[in-house]
This record gives structure tokens, C-alpha cells and sequence, in this order.
């Protein structure tokens, strides 16, 4: 199962580091201020771009904690910048990097739980990665490449993908 959780975690995050990097370029260069895209959603009812970035760290990071039996690790919500995004990023993915294959040993029949809606909510392993963790987690990643792309980042599905 590790091979299934941290790879492509990692890649995800390794993604939103690089489209970041591309974002604040592109202020740079156009003389947006960042605060225009750190702010900005795509629609009134979501959340801004910096959410969604808060977002694809936790979605990452409690998962690989979840799926190796430990209580995930809390991040607290205070970036406002590229600079402090890029550092949470970097945290999350040394967070999910830091439990060995060993630890996602029988993790795809381990039962997790977690609160939807205020309710307690219990599946396998196996399910909660597919049908849970990795869906928010590219869904919270894909709105931040969205929130980007909307505003002009010269950014693409390479990007995205995270691909050399």
C-alpha cells in the first residue's frame, strides 16, 4: 500500500510547489500583486486559492497518517503568501514521507474513520484511499491549477502532473 499512498502525494504536492513557483513568477513579472491570486476563487460559495492549497496538504498528510494507524498532525491555517504556502507544502510532504512502508503495512484492511457531516464515518483502508483521500486531494489541487490558470499563470496538464 505505500507505494500507492506516498508516491503519488508526493507528486501531487512536488505539483502544487511548482505551479506556486509559476504563480509568483507571473506576479513578478506582470505586477499583480500576489494577494490578487492568493485570494482569489472561482466562484463566490469556494474557497480561495490559499484554501485550496491548505487543503491538498491536510488531504495528503492525513492520509498517509491515517493509513499507517497514527492520529494525523494538525496544520495550522495562517499562510498569506506564496513563500508561507511553499513552506507548508514542504512540511506536508516531509510529514508524509516520514512513515516507512512498513507502517502502510496492512493498511488497505485497516479500518479508518473519520467525521463526515458530524458523523462518524468508518471503511477500509483501501476504501478511504480511493474513493476518499485521493479524490480531495486532487479535487483541492486541481481547483488551485484552475483558481491559476483562470487568472492568466502560464501553466499546463504537465504541470499539473507533476512530469519532469
Amino acid at each position: 500500500m505505500h507505494a500507492h499512498i506516498v508516491p503519488p502525494l508526493d507528486r501531487t504536492l512536488a505539483a502544487l510547489s511548482g505551479i506556486l513557483a509559476k504563480a509568483e513568477a507571473h506576479c513578478e513579472a506582470t505586477g499583480i500583486k500576489p494577494e490578487a491570486l492568493l485570494t482569489f476563487r472561482l466562484f463566490p460559495d469556494m474557497f480561495p486559492f490559499t484554501r485550496q492549497v491548505q487543503l491538498t496538504c491536510d488531504f495528503a498528510a492525513r492520509a498517509s497518517a491515517r493509513l499507517a494507524g497514527a492520529e494525523p498532525k494538525g496544520f495550522p491555517d495562517t499562510e498569506t503568501s506564496f513563500a508561507e504556502l511553499q513552506a507548508r507544502i514542504a512540511a506536508a510532504r516531509e510529514y508524509v514521507a516520514s512513515f516507512p512502508a512498513t507502517a502502510h503495512d496492512g493498511a488497505a484492511t485497516r479500518e479508518v474513520t473519520i467525521k463526515m457531516r458530524g458523523q462518524d464515518m468508518t471503511m477500509s483502508g483501501l476504501d478511504y484511499l480511493t474513493l476518499y483521500a485521493l479524490p480531495q486531494v486532487y479535487f483541492h489541487a486541481t481547483t488551485a491549477y484552475n483558481v491559476l490558470r483562470h487568472n492568466g499563470v502560464e501553466i499546463g496538464k504537465r504541470d499539473f502532473m507533476g512530469a519532469p
